[in-house]
């Protein structure tokens, strides 16, 4: 069986780790119809903007996207590459698990995956300047968007994700004390979804503050959190740090028909061309997608080939202490995948 995916290799150290990644899925003897497509920095010179209306058109035919980390033109008009790609295909729930690799450091055994609101919030982009006092940028504003049908599919796609895979709890994380209508609209339909999994799934809420500091102090209790496109944006950045970074830090962006699977990080222009990128996080992503698929045990294969090419064999990056190149870190993943 074969699978036909669009894939975006994206700018920067985007090529090199998308290069490592297809090593990696090529070695679980799945076959994959791989449509290259362009976007971001890549896409401006022949396509006139950063998101052609092929690649548009690959992933609507496709329906799943692979994706490195593009970079949107700065002052060009443009918005971002990555919430515009969202948007189009109405990939309402970023899905961010995070997972202790490397042991021996501060935080052992965490295990916590993280879904963020992906397509309201203060990232709906509604922003204007404010005239007064003659000055007409003396006062900006910009309007948090939060419905209860957005809010009710990804805490649903939460609690269903919590039963699918086995996780016993569900943290939502709000800021409803200060925000009583767009947080306390999330925190009442959060509320309406739990009831139904009663018994099944428990959930407990966290102020977003609070809920900073206990992934620093006990993340241990964590297990699934649901929160809002903002805060679910900083949170997931401070938990890929207590795994070790962002280099370890895969995503899906999930739709009801259709997905995108992405490394989280940037597209690290500095280190481009150098062979010293961490392609960890799109293998990572690419587990995802072949879970997404229904390939979870070559999913796994893959999970725990890169913790044993990093445990076992020693084979790190420099990010992670090592001298082994992007090249060869796929290679090795791919040994043990093989």
């Amino acid at each position: 069986m074969g699978y036909e995916i669009t894939l975006i290799p994206g700018d920067g150290i985007g090529p090199e780790i998308t290069a490592a990644s297809l090593k990696v899925l090529d070695a679980t003897g799945l076959k994959f119809s791989w449509d290259r497509q362009l976007g971001g920095m890549a896409a401006i010179a022949s396509a006139g903007g950063p998101l052609p209306e092929a690649t548009l058109a690959s992933i609507r035919r496709t329906h799943l996207a692979l994706k490195g980390p593009l970079t949107t033109p700065v002052g060009e008009g443009f918005r971002s590459v990555n919430v515009a790609l969202r948007r189009e295909f109405e990939l309402f729930a970023n899905l961010r698990p995070a997972r202790t690799i490397v042991p021996g450091g501060r935080y052992d055994g965490i295990d916590i995956v993280l879904v963020r609101e992906n397509l309201e919030g203060l990232y709906v982009g509604q922003e204007r300047w404010v005239e007064r006092d003659g000055d007409a940028h003396g006062q900006a504003e910009s309007v948090a968007v939060v419905t209860r049908r957005g809010s009710e599919r990804v805490i649903r796609y939460a609690f269903e994700y919590a039963l699918t895979h086995g996780r016993k709890n569900v943290t939502l994380v709000h800021k409803a004390n200060i925000l009583k209508l767009t947080s306390g609209l999330f925190l009442d339909v959060g509320r309406e979804v739990a009831a139904e999994y009663a018994g099944r799934v428990a959930m407990n809420e966290l102020i977003v503050d609070n809920c900073a500091m206990q992934l620093v102090m006990r993340p241990e209790q964590f297990d699934v959190i649901v929160t809002t496109n903002l805060f679910g944006d900083i949170l997931s950045d401070e938990i890929s740090g207590l795994v070790g970074g962002l280099g370890l830090a895969p995503g899906g962006n999930i739709g009801a028909h259709g997905a995108i699977f992405e490394a989280v990080h940037g597209s690290a222009p500095d280190i481009a061309g150098k062979g010293i990128a961490n392609p960890s996080a799109l293998i990572l992503a690419a587990a995802m997608m072949l879970d997404y698929l229904g390939e979870a045990a070559a999913g796994d294969r893959v999970r725990r080939a890169i913790v044993a090419t990093i445990v076992a064999d020693r084979v790190r990056t420099r990010d992670l202490g090592g001298t082994a190149t992007t090249e060869e870190f796929g290679d090795a993943v791919a040994r043990r995948v093989a």
